[in-house]
């Protein structure tokens, strides 16, 4: 024992967040501790506590800044563990604290002195006035302190990354299919806006965490009993924490208002999860257009010292795969009988747990975005395509081809490009050579790209012009280095 407190080895803990992550990515575990430790939600409840204190002192005409100083102080003087202690006779966590709260306040202003403060401890609440808003509190301190620094942090990595890969020539790929070539800054470019709109909703959100001081059942039984105006007392407390009352209240606060906010991690969650897969994909030996960071002295395998496995992006979506399934809770905790039931007591502390996986998962992406390389080499190779890999070498261009052909007049363009790639195939050889041997469909292809000034050939090589640039698939890529850049600058404005 140390103080009230049972000291043992991390590694007698049983959730794998207080011994291997709290060691592997201690500063941000040492960041999320105030805000949703144990200890951090009894904090948190004295916090309100005194809060509520000093709202009816405010009432009264009494609060001082000495006073407000001195209850402080006496709240901060209170250890969770006589907390505990007192909850083994109570058999309620709530009456606990306030038990052990108005000892302390108690020597401030003996009961006897007529300005007695102990009394007022508590005084028209109950548990989840306290409980619900302290929670409030918490989720907005951590959201503001530690995620919002945290996804801000990544996604200007991110930015940085399109920004210096925008021009970089990737092939595109839907259905696991190489389709038409894209940037690979552009493809990242997905990620910077999907998470920066989810990181400007998070920050909107976390600002309409509400709290409340509406009693049993939310109709102010208590509290109208003591002061005029309930509702402004309400106000009071709140705002020695920086909330606003719910709008309506039964015993609980409205659960939507966390519910949001909860479901909003969820989604910038998905979207790290899905980038991951991508990193983790083009990290694979036949593809290896990207590579993770890989430190001198790292092991990729136990047993075959060539490997470089892309761990970090598939520890990322192996943490979304353990929380993302909590959010389930979070719905089932949306309901509560009547004016309040029970049901929420337990589940509702596992949101520390998601909270605290969705955090690790942040840092871990960005510390795979920081570390990230490109292979150039790689991607033009997968972009030119080989035989036998790809399909047909060159075989991206084979829209712009029909789109050309269609353009100049040929009403079933498509069919006929689609069978000179059926010939590239057939003979293993690349589209360019392929469109090569169709005379007619490559000169008026070509005439229709003089015309559109896509190639600005000599005269007398327009065909000649129309193949070299058919060689070269890099060179078709839309608007993807504008939209890259355009995205990027966006949202790194945004962020700041």
């Amino acid at each position: 024992m140390e103080g009230n407190f049972t000291v043992r080895s991390i590694f007698k803990n049983i959730s794998p967040l207080d011994h291997r992550y709290s060691k592997s990515e201690e500063a941000l575990f040492n960041a999320l501790v105030p805000w949703i430790s144990e200890e951090a939600s009894v904090r948190a409840c004295v916090k309100a506590e005194i809060a509520l204190v000093c709202a009816h002192l405010a009432v009264r005409g009494k609060l001082t800044a000495e006073l407000r100083e001195k209850l402080e102080k006496a709240g901060e003087g209170i250890d969770p563990g006589e907390v505990y202690a007192e909850e083994e006779k109570t058999r309620h966590n709530t009456r606990a604290l306030v038990n052990v709260l108005k000892k302390k306040v108690s020597e401030i202003n003996p009961e006897n002195s007529g300005d007695a403060l102990a009394p007022l401890v508590h005084l028209g609440a109950t548990s989840a006035d306290i409980l619900d808003t302290s929670l409030s509190w918490r989720i907005r301190g951590l959201t503001r302190e530690v995620l919002l620094p945290e996804l801000k942090k990544l996604e200007l990595l991110l930015c940085a990354f399109v920004e210096r890969e925008a021009e970089t020539p990737q092939v595109g790929r839907t259905h696991g299919q190489h389709a038409v070539p894209i940037t690979l800054g552009f493809a990242m470019a997905e990620y910077v806006s999907r998470l920066g709109k989810s990181i400007l909703e998070i920050g909107r959100l976390e600002k309409n965490l509400k709290g409340k001081l509406a009693g049993a059942v939310g109709a102010y039984n208590a509290t109208a009993m003591i002061v005029k105006d309930p509702e402004e007392l309400e106000r009071l407390y709140l705002a020695e924490l920086g909330l606003e009352p719910s709008e309506h209240s039964t015993q609980l606060v409205e659960p939507e208002y966390l519910l949001r906010l909860l479901l909003e991690f969820n989604t910038a969650f998905g979207i790290i999860a899905n980038l991951a897969d991508d990193l983790r994909n083009l990290q694979r030996s036949e593809i290896g257009e990207l590579r993770e960071g890989f430190a001198a002295e790292q092991v990729g395998s136990s047993t075959m010292p060539q490997k470089r496995n892309p761990w970090n992006s598939e520890h990322v979506k192996s943490l979304w795969k353990a929380f993302m399934p909590r959010v389930t809770t979070f719905f089932m905790d949306q309901i509560s009988e009547h004016q309040r039931d029970l049901s929420n007591s337990a589940s509702q502390r596992f949101i520390a747990d998601y909270v605290a996986g969705f955090a690790l998962a942040v840092s871990r992406m960005a510390g795979v975005i920081e570390g990230l390389g490109a292979d150039r080499k790689r991607l033009l190779a997968n972009l030119h395509g080989k035989a036998g890999e790809s399909g047909i070498p060159g075989g991206v261009l084979a829209e712009p081809a029909y789109i050309l052909l269609a353009e100049s007049g040929v009403s079933d363009a498509h069919e006929v490009i689609r069978k000179i790639t059926l010939a590239a195939e057939k003979e293993s050889v690349s589209f360019a050579q392929a469109l090569a041997r169709d005379e007619e469909t490559l000169s008026k292809i070509a005439a229709k790209m003089a015309e559109l000034e896509i190639i600005n050939p000599p005269k007398g090589g327009t065909t000649e012009a129309a193949l070299v640039w058919f060689s070269n698939p890099g060179q078709y890529h839309g608007l993807a280095v504008k939209k890259a850049r355009s995205i990027a600058a966006k949202y790194r404005e945004l962020m700041n």
